[in-house]
Order: structure tokens, then sequence, then C-alpha cells
């Protein structure tokens, strides 16, 4: 019989194949139907873009040893708040709160809700503000009916993971159905002189996005010693091997200067095999994959928020739960107002998707470079704790991770726009913030 104390625990009831279906799921995403484009554009050559897709399947999985001996280790719902408590105090784990807040987690809202725009534009245009205008009613729409308590079911969550993993499939097919795009005599001229690799891997780098998230299911997964890299390695080779096809796909239906000036790529690659018929029925998949992604993100963004004000005597305001409804509705309507305010900024700035990215990159990756510090930190001051999973061949392993962190930092930094500017500064206002707290961030976390 299982204990009570045993019995509030994850247990180990997660197989191999469930792990891998799980970690497709949250992986793949809308952005693969959208980053390519950006990922082409600044490419000197298609060989270029095959390349940084394959680096970032092989970069991902680094991340995801190194975050899986972490989750293994030290189980805990705080993810990276929970290791930056442990590694560096809780005035560190404030900060990272208040990105995901204000920066990582609204960000990526808002990235996804002009992923939603592009594709519902092809369906029905409302004018030239309309993939704005269509990302600011789905944010306001998903944060209400969360607010109300209306919550997606874990089986519909499957089938739309099933359709969004279906969706690229059905792009790979159409794009090799068709003759290869015609080499036009301007595209030479028009491709950069050499590839802004860095760039390049800043975009590639979020679609692979959410390896991290999946590294958690550790704390679930059967025989985790053994099984976590064989679940993680599997699922990574999966995606990767997705991510190349649809991408040669691309290239061989649009060719590089198509592929580069499409912001709807997979719909103008079904529009070439299948017509206008296609294209529309790859942009309603589209659009549920954006929908999927955005309320999970709307759902699990807020939660977060939630424990800030609940840690945070300063921001006890999002840590008020609603009874009548079960949502923390002040942690939810916090975030959706910065998430509509990005949406104007990137509407107005007329970048969209590409404004998203520069606004969250730089924040993004100095987070995942302090999360592969800690592990060495944690490393160093708990050499006997128990560790279930350990990463292989360290400390290399984990010393490329945290060089791909800072490369990417500095590239995101270096070659983005004014939103990373923005982003940074918002960063820095939480610094501001947090030098003006009398109270340290609570103990919410129980350490030993």
């Amino acid at each position: 019989m299982t204990s009570p104390s045993n019995a509030a625990k994850p247990q180990p009831v997660l197989s191999v194949t469930g792990a891998i279906g799980l970690t497709i799921g949250i992986v793949i995403g809308a952005g693969i139907f959208r980053a390519p484009s950006l990922v082409a554009g600044f490419a000197s050559s298609s060989t270029i873009v095959l390349l940084a897709w394959a680096l970032g399947g092989v970069v991902s999985l680094i991340g995801a040893l190194v975050y899986a001996e972490l989750a293994t280790t030290y189980p805990h719902a705080g993810g990276d708040y929970h290791y930056l408590t442990r590694a560096f105090g809780p005035r560190l784990a404030f900060l990272f709160a208040w990105a995901r807040l204000a920066v990582i987690q609204t960000g990526s809202i808002a990235l996804l809700a002009f992923v939603f725009g592009d594709y519902a534009t092809t369906l029905f245009p409302l004018g030239s503000y309309s993939a704005g205008i269509y990302a600011f009613l789905m944010i306001a729409g998903l944060t209400a009916l969360n607010a109300v308590g209306v919550r997606e079911g874990t089986s519909l969550q499957n089938v739309l993971t099933t359709i969004e993993v279906l969706g690229v499939v059905l792009v790979i097919v159409a794009g090799f159905s068709v003759t290869a795009a015609p080499v036009s005599p301007t595209a030479a001229a028009s491709a950069p002189a050499s590839s802004s690799f860095g760039l390049m891997m800043v975009f590639v780098l979020l679609t692979y996005g959410g390896w991290n998230e999946a590294a958690y299911l550790s704390a679930e997964l059967k025989n985790v010693g053994k099984n976590m890299v064989r679940a993680l390695g599997l699922s990574l080779l999966v995606i990767s091997a997705l991510y190349i096809l649809v991408n040669i796909a691309y290239l061989h239906a649009l060719g590089m200067e198509g592929t580069a000036k499409s912001s709807q790529v997979a719909a103008d690659v079904m529009r070439r095999a299948f017509g206008d018929g296609g294209a529309a029925l790859i942009s309603l998949l589209v659009v549920i994959s954006a929908l999927t992604t955005a309320n999970a993100s709307v759902f699990t963004g807020a939660r977060t928020s939630y424990a800030l004000g609940c840690d945070v005597s300063g921001f006890r305001y999002l840590g008020r739960w609603n009874p009548r409804t079960g949502t923390p509705v002040n942690a939810l309507m916090v975030q959706g107002l910065i998430s509509l305010g990005l949406v104007v900024f990137g509407t107005v700035t007329r970048g969209n998707f590409s404004t998203m990215v520069d606004y969250t990159a730089p924040v993004f990756w100095l987070f995942f470079l302090l999360t592969g510090l800690a592990f060495f930190e944690l490393r160093r001051r708990e050499p006997n704790i128990p560790r279930p999973f350990r990463v292989p061949l360290y400390p290399i392993t984990p010393v490329i991770f945290c060089g791909t962190c800072t490369y990417l930092l500095y590239s995101s930094l270096a070659y983005t726009g004014v939103g990373a500017f923005v982003g940074v500064a918002v960063l820095v206002a939480g610094a501001i913030l947090l030098a003006f707290q009398r109270e340290r961030p609570a103990a919410s976390l129980d350490l030993p």
C-alpha cells in the first residue's frame, strides 16, 4: 500500500514511449511554420540552412542532458527557479521569476500570437495590421478563458499535438511532390555575402525550445538512470529529422529566395502543391497549433507569476488565488496585459514575430547560461547527493552547453534589433526593483 507521503510525490510510471511522445509534443509547435523563412533570410546557402537545423538538434540534446541531471537530482515543480535558488540564493531566483513574467513567457505568448495572426490572415485578412489584430484577439481570448476556469483536457491536448505533427508531415510530402523551384537570377545577388550564423541559431534554437520542460519528465520516468538518455535521444532524433526534412521541403518547393521572403512558408508550399485549398488547410492546422501552444503558455506562465506573488511581498497582488474559478486571476490579467503590450510593440515596429524573438532571446539565453553555471555550482557544493542520472562526459558536456549559451547570448545582443534593447531594459528594471525589496524572496522551496 502506498503511503500518503509517497502518493503526494511524482511516481515513476511513465514509459520510454510515453516520454518520447510527450517530449515531441512539447517541442514541436507553431515555430517550425514561421522561423525557417527567417533562418533562410540570414543564410548564404541552403547547405548552411540545413547545417544550422542539424546543429540545433545536437545542441538541444546536450542541453537536455544537463537539465536531466538537475531534474532527477532536484525534482521540484519550480524547475529553473529551484535550481537557481539552491545554487545562488533567492535574489537571483527572484530576477528569473521577474524575467519569466515580463520577458520570457509573455514574449513567447506574443510570439505565438503573431504566428497565429500570420496564418489566420491567409484565411480571413483584416487589412494591413491583420496579423497584429489577430494576435491581440487571441491573447485577450485565451486570457479570459483561463481566468474563468476553462481548461483543456489532456486527451484533447494529445489530439492537437498529433495534428501538429501531421501538419509537419503533410508539408514535407507537399514540398517533395512538386517540381523544384526555379533558381531566380537575382537570388545569388540578393543572398547575404556571409551567413549571420549566430542569429540563424537564435531562430533555430527557439524552434527547438521546450526540451528544458521535457527534462522535468525524469521524476516520473521508469528506471530513469537507464531510460532518460534513451527517451531524450530518440525524441530529439525524431524532432531533428522532421525539422531537417521540412526545411528541405521548403527549399525544394520555394527555393532559397522564396523561403526567405515568405511569412507563411508552409501555406506557400501547400498552395504550390495543392492550390488554395491546401494553403487553407495548413493555415488552419497552424492556427490550431499556435492556439494549443499559446494556451499552455498562458496557463503555466500565470502559475509562475502566482508563485512569485506568494514569495515576494511587493508582488503580493499576483499571489491571490480565486477560489470560485480555481485560477490565479490577477496573475493571468497582468500577464495578459504585458503580452498585449508586446503585441502592440511588435505591430508598431512592423517586425511582429522577429521583434518578439529579439525581445526574448537575450534574457532567455542569459538564464539558460546561469542554469548551466548552477549545474557546476551544485556539483561543487553537494558532491555526495544521490544523482540518479549523471551527465555523460562530464565536464565536457556542460561546458559545451554553457559555451553555446554564451555564444547565443552574444549573438542575440549583437545581431538583433530594438527588441533586444527593450528586453534587456525590462530585465534591468527588475534588478532595480530587487534592490528596493526589503524582504528576500520567501522560502517556499523547502530547501533542506
